[in-house]
């Protein structure tokens, strides 16, 4: 309840604060606004992520699920047993993100992402159809769920995945040794702000100045929004952008530090 009560409240100051493209003086945000967060893609485009979608809130499969995030309260993990569908409708995001997520990769191109959180795949596959030549890296502490998102991306046709099973804090420093750098890196595993000021800042060490880090939920907790807070204002982060539901930083060089609260 009270997570809810904080969400309701940081929404209605989003309500006030948020801008739409015709505030914006940054020429490289306005382009982004227009080509990215403004949705103009014709529909035919986003047909896969809705099939994939669709796929998923059908599956009345039971599994048993693992959860090493926030879900697992003060334990360092929980367990308990679902349907795949039921599942789907309470910890997915709204279509619109996804379609998000693929306007995204398809606007910045990169070469290897870095996903927290496969869930059942429906993120990954978004990623995945933006940028079809992209090499992705998706970490899911939950066997039952990576099967699932396994079977999505499958039957998808999505190439170019690879999917780590295992704690994050287990699988993190192989995947960092094994990569030179991330260009998009997707933060949607664990919604506390001591894991994620932590992931964040071990993938620093493997960030471009064109790399890109999204972040789920960062205004999900007040916890979640003191790591956003210190996030936008680690020396690195140059360019932070506030959708609500997600955050998202760039590294650039050479320009003037900014922060922006978005209409999406």
């Amino acid at each position: 309840m009270a997570n809810l009560m904080h969400r309701v409240k940081e929404y209605l100051l989003y309500t006030f604060r948020k801008k739409g493209a015709h505030a914006l003086h940054s020429p490289f945000v306005f382009e982004f606004y227009n080509k990215v967060i403004y949705d103009n893609e014709p529909a035919y485009v986003y047909s896969k992520i809705l099939k994939a979608r669709k796929m998923v809130l059908s599956n009345r499969n039971v599994i048993e699920t693992v959860d090493f995030g926030s879900g697992s309260g003060e334990k360092d993990f929980s367990t308990f047993r679902a349907r795949v569908n039921a599942l789907a409708k309470k910890r997915s995001l709204p279509i619109k993100y996804y379609k998000l997520l693929y306007r995204l990769s398809s606007f910045l191109k990169p070469n290897n992402i870095l996903e927290f959180g496969t869930f059942t795949g429906l993120s990954t596959t978004s990623l995945a159809l933006g940028s079809p030549g992209s090499k992705i890296v998706t970490m899911e502490g939950c066997a039952s769920l990576a099967n699932v998102a396994a079977g999505v991306l499958g039957k998808n046709d999505i190439q170019g995945v690879e999917i780590a099973i295992g704690n994050f804090n287990n699988l993190l420093g192989n995947i960092l040794e094994q990569n030179q750098v991330f260009d998009l890196v997707f933060f949607d595993g664990n919604h506390r702000k001591l894991p994620t000021l932590n992931y964040f800042n071990h993938c620093l060490e493997k960030a471009g100045t064109e790399s890109v880090f999204i972040f789920d939920d960062i205004h999900w907790s007040p916890e979640m929004n003191e790591a956003w807070d210190e996030i936008c204002a680690h020396p690195q982060v140059t360019l932070s952008l506030d959708l609500f539901q997600f955050g998202i930083v760039f590294f650039k060089k050479g320009i003037q530090k900014q922060h922006f609260v978005l209409r999406m």
